[in-house]
């Protein structure tokens, strides 16, 4: 993804969790922080796109190898999208968006409200359908009406 925006943003910033995936990033001319969401980032971001792993899985579905930080988003498959939500507010310009990729599988509305609890509106910006399930690309922004409240 951070790739397809070289050229269109003044600055783009790769992260991963994963070192060989950051390693690669570097290796094809990307700013790549290895870094756990966007802990290691002060930001702010106007920009933010997300794929995070969401395929629900159970504790003995885990492969305990580095493919696993790609795909395992915990029993409900929000586990990484709830912390992310959590914290992305702090890198987030104010009047930054962000898009963020969710499958059928994850349960749609529970995030969007994860984000309206964040203090976020959101909506879907783009959907496919594939088999089993539905991808949705979610716009997130500050809801405004709420600052200051």
């Amino acid at each position: 993804m951070a790739a397809g925006l070289l050229g269109r943003a003044a600055v783009v910033v790769a992260t991963d969790i994963n070192p060989h995936a950051a390693r690669y990033a570097r290796a094809r001319g990307l700013a790549a922080v290895r870094t756990d969401l966007a802990m290691g980032l002060s930001g702010p971001f106007d920009l933010i796109l997300f794929n995070p792993p969401y395929l629900p899985t159970a504790p003995v579905e885990r492969i305990d190898d580095w493919l696993e930080y790609a795909l395992d988003g915990g029993p409900t498959g929000r586990a990484v999208i709830e912390r992310f939500i959590a914290d992305v507010g702090r890198v987030l310009a104010p009047f930054g968006r962000v898009l963020l990729l969710v499958s059928s599988l994850t349960d749609l509305d529970a995030v969007r409200e994860l984000f309206a609890q964040a203090g976020f509106v959101s909506f879907i910006v783009d959907e496919e359908r594939l088999e089993g399930e539905t991808l949705y690309v979610l716009r997130a922004m500050r809801d405004l009406c709420r600052v200051g409240t």
